[in-house]
């Protein structure tokens, strides 16, 4: 089932069962979603959906530091709460394995071993973990540090 399709099926249940902050991040999601799909003029596929996902959840941990720094504990309780609803569309993350796996072989294919072309080994275990949910600043941190040792 199409991203879309799965969202508009769980606001209709949020509505029913009267789920006031489910619904609300729902409707933001699908928000979020729609305007990406009418500014870029073509259907997402899913790594554009999964791309609004990340950009969305970056902006709700984003807004729950901010919120709790300034002593504004409710505000951020909310915010995660809105996480945790939208974290559930995600795919699985990578796991362990797997990134290590993927930086090893972007490594012997790319033949880089200077920090400076980092660049070029982040974009090619980025591409072999398409799909697949990884933190970028995690991963940028384990492929400078292959890098550098």
């Amino acid at each position: 089932m199409a991203l879309l399709e799965r969202i508009q099926k769980d606001m209709a249940e949020a509505m029913k069962a009267k789920d006031e902050a489910r619904l609300n991040a729902i409707r933001m999601l699908k928000a979020a979603l729609m305007k990406h799909k009418v500014d870029t003029m073509k259907e997402l596929d899913e790594v554009e959906e999964l791309k609004v996902l990340n950009t969305v959840i970056k902006q709700r941990k984003e807004s729950a530091e901010v919120f709790r720094q300034n002593g504004r504990l409710e505000q951020a309780a909310a915010e995660e709460a809105e996480l945790k609803v939208i974290e559930a569309y995600l795919p699985a993350a990578a796991t362990e394995e797997e990134i290590e796996a993927a930086i090893s072989a972007a490594l012997a294919e790319t033949g880089v071993s200077s920090a400076r072309q980092m660049g070029v080994v982040m974009k090619a275990v980025q591409a072999k973990l398409a799909g697949k949910r990884v933190d970028g600043k995690a991963l940028s941190e384990k492929v400078r540090s292959k890098l550098q040792a």
